[in-house]
């Protein structure tokens, strides 16, 4: 997560994006029927630009780096944020993320998680007081804390990537929470504990988070599957704390930093690639449940999210476009059809980094979530696809 190559960093976005997967709750009912998909999709970086959205409008600002969000069973839409950050550092009491993003500095109490009401409007505060942590100022201060929210059985849970030791948070880990209907939270899973006691095959000395930094979430038949980017793995949470790897990705793939996950018959995860950007150099892979990774779709770009529809076609985020430095505004959506036909949905985003799709059958993305100066210019986008 905090490598460079050249004067850019190569992974450090990843600590402050949020995930996007379709639908709530148990919306997939077998894990165990995968559906038929062709073999291997390639997108062209330019892709067709007819048939793409019909109206892109704002549904809610005001948030401090919104990141993955997910439509509740009381039809709110809820959202995790990356909040503003902390000042705390850790150095001397535990290993550190290297320079020059690391060392990072945290606080317990910097993000939330919100709602916004059917039809749009401000955002309401759901659980308030959770971790927040920032990357160094140089090259760029970068924010990270709630990566990501999920309904199981009508529960909320969160996942949070801006805390342990190494962001400055040393008293709460990273984890999978669970939110109380008193607007407070009990932790689920201590996955930062998990990823320093399981390692993968290939972990990057200069790019190293030893706290991890999940990324995004998704239910399955009453369990949370969470992919991590930095150590490359994607692990199954169940409600009741246990937690086991479905994939090592880093043992077939190297350090491409997955970042989404979907589910669509099997695991559909996308991955951001390192710095500086390279069009098309990033895919979505399949990975079936018994672990067994596949390449799915190559030449795209920076993917941050993805989700599906009623319809068999998949919904590419991808947050930055053009080649070397992050540069905004290059972001986009990409829809993939059943045939493997690639259309650009909507362009210009602004460092997106979530998105998901609503009962309504539009889109919502997260814009703004992240890139100085971040505090309060996030915005959730309504999307009216075809």
């Amino acid at each position: 997560m905090t490598t460079t190559s050249g004067r850019f960093p190569r992974t450090a976005l990843i600590v402050l994006v949020a995930g996007a997967a379709t639908g709530c709750d148990d919306a997939v009912n077998s894990i165990a029927s995968p559906v038929k998909t062709p073999d291997v999709i390639a997108v062209h970086p330019a892709a067709s630009k007819g048939g793409g959205a019909i109206s892109i409008t704002p549904y809610a600002t005001g948030l401090n780096n919104p990141r993955g969000l997910r439509f509740g069973p009381d039809g709110y839409l809820y959202v995790a944020e990356g909040g503003v950050g902390g000042g705390t550092s850790t150095v001397g009491q535990c290993q550190q993320v290297p320079g020059p993003i690391g060392p990072y500095l945290g606080s317990t109490t910097g993000s939330q998680i919100s709602k916004i009401p059917p039809g749009g409007g401000a955002p309401i505060p759901v659980v308030t007081g959770l971790p927040s942590s920032q990357t160094q100022a140089v090259p760029a201060p970068l924010v990270s804390g709630v990566a990501d929210v999920e309904f199981i059985n009508g529960t909320l849970y969160g996942l949070l990537t801006g805390a342990g030791c190494s962001h400055g948070v040393p008293s709460i880990p990273n984890q999978v929470f669970r939110v109380n209907g008193n607007g407070t939270w009990t932790t689920v899973a201590n996955l930062s504990a998990w990823y320093q006691s399981h390692p993968t095959a290939v972990l990057e000395e200069g790019d190293f988070e030893p706290d991890g930094t999940p990324y995004s979430m998704i239910g399955v038949r009453g369990n949370l599957y969470v992919v991590e980017p930095n150590h490359g793995s994607l692990e199954r949470v169940g409600t009741d704390g246990s937690i086991s790897r479905v994939a090592d990705i880093s043992a077939t793939q190297g350090h491409i930093v997955p970042t989404t996950v979907s589910y669509h018959g099997n695991f559909f995860i996308g991955n951001l690639n390192t710095f500086p950007v390279v069009p098309g150099s990033s895919k979505i892979l399949k990975v079936n449940p018994a672990g067994q990774v596949h390449t799915w779709v190559t030449g795209l770009t920076a993917v941050l999210g993805n989700v599906w529809d009623d319809r068999g076609r998949l919904y590419v985020l991808e947050s930055m476009t053009a080649p070397g430095a992050p540069t905004p505004p290059t972001g986009r959506v990409v829809r993939i059809d059943p045939s493997g036909a690639a259309t650009i949905i909507a362009e210009n985003l602004f460092f997106p980094t979530g998105m998901t799709l609503g009962p309504d059958g539009a889109l919502y993305v997260s814009n703004f979530g992240f890139g100085p100066p971040p505090i309060g210019l996030g915005t959730i986008l309504r999307i009216v696809v075809e």
